[in-house]
């Protein structure tokens, strides 16, 4: 299981760093991805990134705000959020697309990742 932390309660234009930690989960193959979910709605893509190729890829709703990361050293994925708005308050999970072959392909499919953990809260304020 996943833990993600570092959300919170911040003012819309402000800033958050979220971490996920996937210490002897996370394989060569694998692609880390972050999804958010608000109450009554399905669990969205936000952000992936290829463990091996550290290719990244983003939902257009955050482009250009939002920057995925990831340490191997550490096993740890970050998502920087800068430019926050209030359309972004969910709660924002970390999961692994386990793959036995490499494949570049980002998945944005939620069905397609698992290791779910709790989550963490982002709440903007206007």
């Amino acid at each position: 299981q996943l833990q993600a932390s570092g959300g919170g309660l911040v003012q819309a234009g402000g800033s958050l760093k979220l971490s996920c930690v996937a210490s002897g989960t996370i394989f060569a193959n694998d692609v880390m991805g972050w999804f958010r979910q608000s109450p009554g709605k399905e669990r969205d893509f936000v952000a992936g990134v290829g463990w091996r190729s550290n290719k990244k890829s983003y939902a257009d709703s955050v482009t250009g705000r939002f920057t995925i990361s990831r340490d191997s050293a550490t096993d740890t994925v970050y998502l920087q959020m800068n430019g926050l708005k209030p359309e972004d308050t969910a709660v924002y999970y970390c999961g692994i697309d386990k793959r036995a072959t490499y494949n570049p392909r980002i998945s944005e499919r939620s069905t397609s990742y698992a290791y779910w953990g709790p989550g963490t809260q982002v709440t903007v304020s206007s």
